[in-house]
């Protein structure tokens, strides 16, 4: 089975984490989908650390490894600290096995400007973690170019939600 991957964009943090994981931050309830008029789509194993990354460094001609890197929202590290192996996960968000990380806004940037010419070539980029043919990666590649104009557009951050 593979880890889906949200990727939407909101007008800010607190909106994120109600839409993504539900009101207040509560994994348990009910979270509010399509109606919630939430830009978004879903992929199969491209993750913002490293497939997601790789693609942008490509996008911008350098090798891999980016100053940026995804933000933890939730849970949130100031108030759940991450666990680590002595640390019980039971009972805190840790437990729920949602995480929501923000995109940083250089990545949406760069993302946004990439020309309609350029997404052939980045549908082959050479990632190997992008487990996908070439007409999957050109798919994703114009998603995250059209998710990432429209959230430049309104001044807004990117943002992926996945189940660890």
């Amino acid at each position: 089975m593979s880890t889906i991957f949200e990727y939407f964009w909101v007008a800010d943090r607190n909106t994120a984490v109600e839409w993504a994981i539900g009101p207040g931050g509560d994994w348990l309830g009910e979270r509010p989908r399509d109606d919630a008029g939430v830009d978004w789509f879903d992929v199969k194993r491209l993750d913002a650390d490293i497939v997601l990354g790789r693609l942008v460094s490509f996008a911008e001609g350098r090798p891999s490894g980016s100053p940026a890197e995804p933000r933890l929202v939730w849970p949130d590290p100031d108030e759940v600290p991450r666990p680590h192996e002595t640390f019980p996960l039971a009972g805190t968000a840790w437990d729920s096995g949602l995480i929501l990380e923000e995109i940083p806004e250089s990545w949406r940037d760069t993302l946004a400007g990439i020309v309609e010419d350029a997404v052939p070539m980045l549908a082959w980029c050479d990632i190997e973690e992008m487990p996908c043919d070439y007409a999957e990666a050109e798919e994703s590649v114009r998603l995250f170019v059209g998710l990432a104009s429209r959230a430049k557009a309104a001044g807004a951050q990117l943002y992926c939600r996945f189940g660890a």
